[in-house]
């Protein structure tokens, strides 16, 4: 889902969110009106009275959206499988300010999945940030984590953010330079 807009939107119900870019976590009461200004990922981007603040996916029925249908994973998927399926949830945690999703954005080092005993699995992330002193660091780790342990089999996502090597535009991949002109 992706949407760069200014659809206008109330508040149905209060509603757990997250200032950007400090990442301070604040309750928008019921009755806030503002407007979507992206929707990518599941999570929305509102501004509400001057401010920006994220919206997780979870919370979508808050402003009316539907929340993201649940992960599926074939029976007996294999861990090259569920493998894919990390990738392609990766590609739905975006920075609340930049519409690009964290692989595209070059954020993304390595995602190992491991397999348990049990038959669940774990996946171990390292990650970075564009800048060091990010005030949504916490709040794109916990995206990470949460969206990952969504996946069917997956019983931990460990996510480790790292700032070497540090990022560097190079790092971004070719659609996502062009997409932000910084080729």
């Amino acid at each position: 889902m992706y949407s760069r807009s200014s659809e206008p939107v109330r508040f149905e119900r209060d509603c757990a969110a997250v200032l950007v870019p400090q990442g301070e976590e604040v309750t928008l009461p019921a009755g806030s009106s503002g407007y979507i200004t992206q929707a990518l990922g599941g999570s929305y981007t509102v501004f509400v009275e001057g401010n920006l603040f994220r919206i997780a996916g979870r919370d979508a029925d808050a402003i009316g959206k539907e929340p993201p249908e649940p992960l599926e994973l074939p029976d007996g998927a294999d861990d090259a499988a569920v493998e894919q399926l990390v990738w392609k949830q990766l590609r739905t945690c975006f920075d609340p300010e930049i519409p690009i999703n964290v692989v595209d954005l070059g954020l993304v080092y390595e995602a190992i999945v491991h397999p348990a005993d049990d038959g669940k699995r774990t996946v171990e992330v390292r990650m970075t940030l564009t800048a060091p002193g990010c005030g949504m660091g916490d709040i794109l780790v916990d995206d990470v984590r949460s969206k990952l342990e969504m996946i069917p089999t997956i019983s931990e996502a460990d996510v480790e953010l790292v700032f070497d090597p540090p990022w560097n535009r190079s790092m971004m991949s070719e659609a996502a330079r062009l997409e932000t002109g910084m080729y």
